[in-house]
């Protein structure tokens, strides 16, 4: 009978993320490698991935498809969690599979060091999946210890490439789905030709027009995403 984690503090809970709700673009192999890492054992991937590009989305779309398939899988959020919950690891090594996101958020700081090192340590021994993501590359991260490095070594490195227009075009567009609102394909194409092209400041202008036209009870437009724009 697995032992239950003992996590000391609340962690961000998995959402219901999905590969099939991911739009892949360049990156399908780097899709295929999580998949398969849930069919496998002893296995270990390194992610790296600037913000916004979806880290999270395939973290939890690996802990989901290894939940469909029978496994344990644990997802935390480095970033979102206190510097005490660090010493509530033990008992992790007993999950099928652990996702760990935003690696480099946590580098310098001993305590979360020092305990992920012992954890990927019986994780190895006990032949576990585990999954780690970074904005970073790995080789950039300033760990306080050297041998945590080398522990995040031993598995597959890959990168997250970023996605051309028609696939930010997709993503935005799945993005209205799961807000329940009609896109208009102009109305897309202008968020794409303003501001940053970056994914998660694209997301972040279309709520913003969502918001709008919810409040102001208006249609999405171009006429709309341009008032909301000029605004920011």
């Amino acid at each position: 009978m697995p032992i239950a984690p003992q996590i000391l503090l609340p962690l961000e809970s998995r959402r219901p993320d999905r590969f099939e709700d991911y739009v892949s673009g360049p990156n399908s192999g780097l899709v295929s490698a999580l998949q398969e890492l849930v069919q496998s054992s002893d296995a270990c991937i390194f992610v790296r991935g600037a913000a916004g590009s979806g880290k999270s989305h395939l973290l939890n779309a690996t802990c989901n498809l290894a939940q469909e398939r029978g496994l344990q899988a644990f997802y935390m959020a480095l970033g979102n969690a206190p510097a005490s919950a660090a010493g509530g690891l033990s008992g992790l090594e007993e999950m099928d599979l652990v996702c760990f996101d935003d690696i480099d958020r946590v580098a310098g700081v001993t305590g979360w060091e020092s305990s992920l090192f012992h954890l990927f340590n019986r994780m190895r021994a006990r032949r576990s999946r585990l999954v780690i993501s970074s904005t970073q590359p790995l080789s950039s991260i300033e760990f306080a210890l050297p041998d945590l490095a080398s522990r995040l070594a031993w598995g597959l490195r890959l990168q997250i490439e970023p996605l051309d227009d028609p696939g930010k075009k997709e993503v935005l567009e799945h993005k209205a789905t799961a807000l329940g609102i009609d896109l208009p394909a102009d109305v897309a194409y202008y968020l794409l030709s303003r501001g940053s092209r970056n994914m998660a400041n694209l997301v972040s202008n279309l709520e913003a027009v969502r918001i709008a036209a919810l409040t102001a009870k208006r249609k999405i437009t171009v006429p709309l995403a341009r008032e909301v724009l000029a605004t920011d």
